[in-house]
């Protein structure tokens, strides 16, 4: 199982370099065929970069997507988690953004975190770059 960093659906929603890989993996969740989990933070972070840029029916459309997607499901945070992760913004020199992320993957056992953020690699959770 997959923690879907933030940094991954932004590729798609602001069609960026990187837009198509996102979208293949992206693919696989929706289908089932890959299982991954999106913490509520980053959905949340998504509205607040969406909101910014006056994208809404865009971010409308992704919001509503969430909700056909077979293999991926919303890890909401906690207080714990939260709390968790600002000792681990401590100890692994992280912000507090891949800190919660971080936080969140230790919590539901992920296997790996996907994203492109290089602050996540040599972590008890490996960090991968998507793959369909």
């Amino acid at each position: 199982m997959y923690l879907v960093d933030t940094n991954i659906f932004l590729e798609v929603l602001l069609s960026r370099a990187k837009k198509d890989e996102c979208e293949d993996f992206l693919g696989s969740l929706r289908d089932g065929k890959k299982s991954g989990v999106v913490t509520d933070f980053t959905i949340h972070s998504i509205v607040v970069i969406m909101d910014g840029l006056n994208r809404l029916g865009e971010l409308k459309t992704f919001l509503l997507s969430l909700l056909g997607y077979k293999g991926l499901h919303v890890y909401s945070t906690t207080i714990t988690d939260e709390v968790k992760a600002t000792e681990l913004a401590v100890e692994q020199n992280l912000d507090m953004d891949d800190a919660i992320q971080y936080s969140s993957a230790l919590t539901v056992k992920a296997d790996a975190i996907v994203s492109f953020d290089k602050h996540l690699d040599d972590l008890k959770i490996p960090r991968v770059e998507p793959q369909p």
